[in-house]
């Protein structure tokens, strides 16, 4: 009489290709659903005359070594950079109602340094647009 266990096989799933078949379902209705939209209405977009974009009147820079640049001219003295922000806002106001001072800051650049000149720029009367590189 044979009292030994018999040792069973163990079953397994399979599932490589099933990765692979996911993978491409889920392709392709992500295309099927950005191509068709039952519920989109034709618009005709209005067009304009003019150029809205506001005028970069006035850039200052600021790069990572922390120099700051009014246009192309390096200023050296930080004390004198409030009075020449505001003659050069003085010199654009007979050409514009609204002079636009646009801020590009290297992300490495102090914020205490941005956030001066947005308040110098406010204060002289402008617009300001920083832009953070």
């Amino acid at each position: 009489m044979n009292i030994r266990k018999r040792k069973r096989g163990h079953t397994e799933v399979h599932t490589g290709a099933l990765n692979d078949i996911l993978f491409i379902l889920l392709l392709f209705f992500l295309i099927v659903s950005t191509l068709a939209n039952p519920n989109v209405i034709r618009v005709n977009n209005p067009k304009g005359q003019k150029d809205t974009k506001a005028k970069q009147n006035i850039v200052v820079s600021i790069d990572k070594e922390q120099r700051i640049y009014l246009g192309q001219a390096q200023v050296t003295d930080m004390s004198m950079l409030d009075s020449l922000l505001k003659m050069e806002i003085s010199k654009a106001r007979p050409g514009v109602d609204t002079p636009s001072v646009v801020i590009n800051a290297d992300t490495i650049a102090y914020y205490g340094e941005v956030f001066r000149i947005m308040q110098a720029a406010k204060k002289a009367g402008a617009k300001v647009v920083a832009n953070v590189k």
